[in-house]
């Protein structure tokens, strides 16, 4: 069976997970854990633990139970003053089986079993972290996710608020892949927290396995305002060092200007464009096809149709 490494976090991981355990292949997550904000803030800071709250996302997305056992692990308790508030339950379940089994990733393990998942998932890093970034024009650093999120346009590079460890799990599943992903998901504060990590990097530039990246379909708003889908490419690549991206995943279909238009009104959020040009100058190969979806108004991608246009590369490619 094939074997896929996806890194990344945030909802876009999460649908695209959603989509690949449809499909005949090994598949190992490993989640970045610098979030600080909403309830994954709370529990970070009050437990001295790393963030949770996408490594839940993540797990209910690969789950194979019941719709009822999803809805309990989804539900969030909504009671202004009492503490529980703001927390779902997947949230605090995490944080005691951390305490329980010694680490989230025994904790992860377990839910995996619970969940019925096929596949690994693997947080970055045990330790609890905080992104910093560095500004442009002065020493200001701007500390943790959220604050970065909101400043982008104003750091000049990221870094750990201390060097972290990887385990050896990670080398040898990026070693032993036959494709390695970056999922859709916030460039600057799901993506890169990752390749920030010289392990990470180093293990990438000595795989064999091709390197691939699937598209946001919009822009992170203060993150990728305006971006194209070349312009996350030339970040990647400049993390990346020797290695490069291999081949883009991307919508090519047209998405109802009303609906991007609201967008841009409501959410600040504006359509990542396919500049194949610029791609392809960057040497990528570009897979594209009409993988987006409409659900509740929002756009996001079609977690079936871009599962199946990575099954396909991968079962063609050969390296």
């Amino acid at each position: 069976m094939k074997k896929i490494i996806v890194f990344g976090g945030g909802t876009g991981l999460s649908c695209l997970l959603s989509g690949l355990k449809l499909f005949p292949v090994e598949v190992t997550t490993v989640i970045a854990v610098s979030d600080n904000g909403s309830s994954t803030g709370v529990l970070k800071e009050e437990y001295g633990i790393p963030a949770v709250g996408d490594v839940g996302k993540v797990l209910l997305s690969m789950a194979n139970v019941d719709e009822d056992f999803i809805n309990l692990l989804s539900y969030r308790f909504h009671k202004e003053g009492t503490s529980l508030d703001n927390h779902p339950v997947r949230n605090i379940l995490l944080t005691a089986l951390i305490d329980l089994k010694g680490n989230l990733t025994e904790a992860t393990r377990y839910m995996c079993r619970l969940l019925q998942i096929r596949g690994e998932v693997l947080p970055l890093t045990e330790e609890k972290v905080e992104l910093v970034g560095k500004g442009y024009l002065t020493d200001e650093e701007f500390y943790g996710q959220v604050d970065i999120s909101k400043n982008v346009r104003y750091i000049s590079s990221l870094s750990y608020d201390h060097d972290i460890h990887i385990g050896e799990e990670i080398r040898s599943k990026i070693s032993q892949a036959d494709l390695i992903i970056f999922s859709p998901g916030s460039l600057y504060t799901s993506i890169l927290p990752h390749l920030i990590v010289k392990d990470i990097v180093d293990a990438m530039n000595d795989a064999k396995a091709p390197i691939m990246y699937v598209s946001n379909l919009v822009s992170q708003p203060g993150e990728t305002d305006q971006y194209n889908v070349s312009d996350h490419l030339v970040i990647l690549n400049k993390c990346l060092g020797s290695r490069k991206v291999d081949v883009v995943v991307s919508n090519n279909a047209r998405i109802d200007e009303e609906i991007i238009r609201k967008y841009l009104e409501t959410e600040k959020k504006t359509l990542v464009r396919l500049d194949r040009e610029q791609v392809e100058k960057q040497g990528a190969q570009i897979i594209e096809d009409d993988i987006f979806s409409i659900e509740e108004g929002k756009i996001r991608h079609n977690a079936l149709k871009t599962a199946f246009l990575i099954f396909s590369y991968l079962m063609k490619s050969e390296y």
